[in-house]
């Protein structure tokens, strides 16, 4: 039986122009998760990622944290969908220019929901169906076999997909379990000749301090 450790990235740049690389925070977040991993005496058969810099870069700061650099495969199955082109076919290419933190994500829970429905206007993203595909597509590849304890790094749809799959929940659950995951949160599986199980979801013992009281970000 294998153990799968699903690591959703670390902190990107909500707001800034480029989103796709870690913030300090994130920075930060990433070398904790390493030293935790590193304390725990923690060793890895096999690390794979997605081809996302944010997925880079927190494999990295874990790096820096456990002391060695860690090798990974990528593959770009593990990837984000696309929030902006979901956000921009959901308000008709008027874009939330100007709208805060919170306002955004009631946006992007509503796009989502009508992507994991299949009514959501245009055909700019990817559907939701090619993307449920091709994340279950990595998972199996994962499952095929490279060692019994394997790491990977990835984002919260994906990680979420894989869950919902899991848990065999609606597609809708896929929304709700994504808007709830926590920047290196740590998702444990157990994968079988037949079936998967899930041990726990979204975990964060590397942030649960005091002194790292507002370290926990969602972004």
């Amino acid at each position: 039986m294998a153990e799968l450790i699903l690591v959703r990235h670390a902190q990107a740049s909500f707001g800034a122009a480029d989103y796709d690389k870690l913030s300090d925070l994130g920075w930060r977040q990433s070398r904790w998760l390493g030293e935790h991993f590193a304390e725990r005496g923690a060793r890895f058969d096999y690390v794979v990622r997605g081809t996302l810099r944010r997925h880079a870069e927190t494999l990295a700061g874990m790096g820096e944290g456990m002391g060695r650099v860690l090798q990974a495969e990528e593959d770009a199955r593990l990837n984000e969908y696309d929030s902006h082109a979901l956000l921009h076919a959901h308000t008709g290419g008027k874009g939330l220019q100007g709208t805060d933190r919170r306002a955004h994500f009631r946006a992007l829970r509503e796009a989502m929901y009508a992507w994991t429905d299949g009514t959501l206007a245009g055909s700019a993203h990817e559907p939701f169906a090619a993307f449920r595909a091709r994340v279950l597509a990595a998972l199996e590849a994962v499952r095929a076999g490279k060692g019994e304890r394997v790491l990977v790094i990835s984002s919260g749809g994906p990680i979420s997909t894989i869950l919902a799959e899991v848990l065999r929940m609606p597609a809708r659950g896929v929304v709700d379990l994504n808007l709830q995951t926590r920047n290196t949160g740590i998702t444990e599986l157990r994968a079988g000749a037949r079936a998967i199980q899930c041990v726990s979801f979204n975990n964060i013992p590397h942030l649960d301090r005091p002194d790292r009281a507002g370290a926990l970000t969602y972004a």
